[in-house]
């Protein structure tokens, strides 16, 4: 999905709340990104290790507490198993501004370059599991 008010796309992340296990958190990242349920999705893979990227100094919010300068993710495979309908960005607090299946040399070339490296070895390391 394309970050609202911006021209770079990512998948749906977030953070882990206290008490959550990576696999509840990503559930409920991916209702309040967009939308959908656990009912909608299937897990069929995911990363072994944790993947890690830094931001660029000028993204860095010093404002912020704890400073955020980067992430480490674990990153989950999904087969679809909802409706186009189901998808639903408009949410509470709306992160994407549009949606769109792309095809994987799309999505490399849509993601900010800090993050492509990472997107690089999720898709090459999860390739068995894509159609």
């Amino acid at each position: 999905a394309r970050r609202y008010g911006q021209h770079s796309w990512q998948y749906p992340q977030g953070g882990i709340d206290d008490g959550e296990t990576p696999e509840q958190a990503m559930y409920r990242e991916l209702n309040e990104e967009v939308g959908l349920q656990p009912e909608d999705v299937e897990i069929i893979a995911v990363t072994k290790h944790w993947l890690r990227y830094k931001l660029p100094k000028r993204l860095i919010r010093r404002d912020s507490n704890p400073v955020c300068i980067g992430q480490k993710q674990k990153w989950f495979v999904f087969r679809f198993t909802g409706t186009a309908s189901d998808i639903n960005i408009a949410t509470k607090h709306p992160e994407f501004s549009v949606w769109a299946w792309k095809p994987k040399a799309e999505v490399i070339a849509s993601i900010v370059p800090f993050k492509r490296a990472v997107y690089e070895r999720v898709l090459e390391e999860v390739s068995d599991h894509l159609s």
